[in-house]
Parts: C-alpha cells; sequence; structure tokens
C-alpha cells in the first residue's frame, strides 16, 4: 500500500503551505469537522480510551487505542497528543511560500506519541499520522507541508525501517491557523472513524 503523503512530501520545498485559513489539509480524513466532536455519539464518556470506538475528547496525557491499515497488516497503536507548540505571526511569514498567505496566522506544530500495541512489524514507514489533524477554536486549520520534519523532538514517518511491538515515535503535524486562538485540538482517528480529541488552551 503506497504512503498516501509520499507524492506531496517530495515534491514540497522546505517547507509549503499547502491549504490556507481553514481549509480541508491533505491526506487528512476529511470528515474530521467541529461537530463530529460534538455529535451525540462521542459525548457519553466511556471507563477506558481504548473502549471508546467512536473517539470523544480526552485530557492530556490520555491515550487513545486504534488500528490502522498499514503495508504488512493491521496494527493497533496507542495514541497521545503529547503538546502544541504554537509560533509567531513573524515566523509563519518567513515559512510559508505567500508571506501574505500568513497574515493574522500562526504555524501550530503537534506532538503526537504513537504506540505500537499488536499486529505485524513495520520495516517501510507508517500511515499512522494521517490521521491526525490540528483545530482552533472548532475550525480546521490549513496543513504546512514539510514544516514538521525539522522540529526539534519529531521524526519523519516515512525513516521509520523497523517498528515492533511495544515501541514508540513521536510524529508531527504542523497547521496554520489564526493568531490568537483561544483553544487549540489535536485530532487523531481511525480511517472513517471519530476523531478522539485532546484540547490545548492558549493563554
Amino acid at each position: 500500500m503506497p504512503h498516501r503523503k509520499t507524492a506531496l512530501r517530495l515534491a514540497a520545498p522546505v517547507a509549503v503551505l499547502a491549504l490556507a485559513l481553514t481549509a480541508c489539509g491533505g491526506g487528512d480524513d476529511e470528515s474530521d469537522t467541529g461537530a463530529d466532536a460534538k455529535s451525540p455519539a462521542t459525548a457519553e464518556a466511556s471507563p477506558s480510551p481504548s473502549e471508546a470506538a467512536s473517539g470523544g475528547d480526552l485530557a492530556e496525557g490520555e491515550s487513545a487505542t486504534g488500528k490502522v491499515a498499514e503495508d504488512p497488516g493491521e496494527v493497533t497503536f496507542d495514541v497521545v497528543a503529547q503538546k502544541v507548540d504554537v509560533g509567531t505571526e513573524a515566523e509563519a511569514a518567513k515559512t510559508v511560500a505567500d508571506a501574505a498567505d500568513a497574515k493574522g496566522k500562526v504555524l501550530a506544530t503537534a506532538y503526537l506519541k504513537y504506540t505500537h500495541k499488536s499486529g505485524p512489524a513495520l520495516t517501510e514507514g507508517s500511515d499512522v499520522h494521517d490521521g491526525a489533524t490540528v483545530f482552533a477554536d472548532g475550525q480546521r486549520g490549513g496543513v504546512l507541508i514539510g514544516a514538521s520534519e525539522d522540529a526539534a523532538g519529531c521524526e519523519d514517518p516515512y525513516d521509520v525501517e523497523s517498528w515492533k511491538q511495544g515501541e514508540s515515535h513521536v510524529f508531527c503535524e504542523t497547521y496554520v491557523i489564526p493568531a490568537g486562538a483561544s483553544s487549540v485540538e489535536v485530532h487523531w482517528s481511525e480511517e472513517d472513524g471519530d476523531p478522539y480529541i485532546w484540547k490545548f488552551a492558549q493563554k
């Protein structure tokens, strides 16, 4: 199974604003909307993230469990959004291809830790990060291709050549969001599933 973002990644310069403002991010499930996060199916609390089959809100540090169809077969992962680093408008203007696209915007880099729980070992990268997106004040940001690869503490999912059960990796996603957002959300979902949501309040 080819990696869904490989072509975009190889074709992109160091960092190119792929989709601006609140457009859907490239390669991610377009069913993730603000309404999904508040639907009746996801509002009911459950004893543990692994039992919340429809996704739902999670506390900081709390992990979700989901299955991903990887190249060698289906793999179960534990996923947790560790943090979100929000930059400045000046940094955004220097990073995107057209500085005008960054007016009133900042970059938000989400750090997600993925732990291989069960399934075959991965030898040629992973698609688990494709389910991750970033929202600000309920609106989806614009994905910034290539920006996360140089962030400290972030790994490139396509460089993972040996991933066995029990091992973890941190992959990052960088999105363009409105400056001054009061809340930033990190969403992750299985394919065709409702998202798990971690909320990070902004000062």
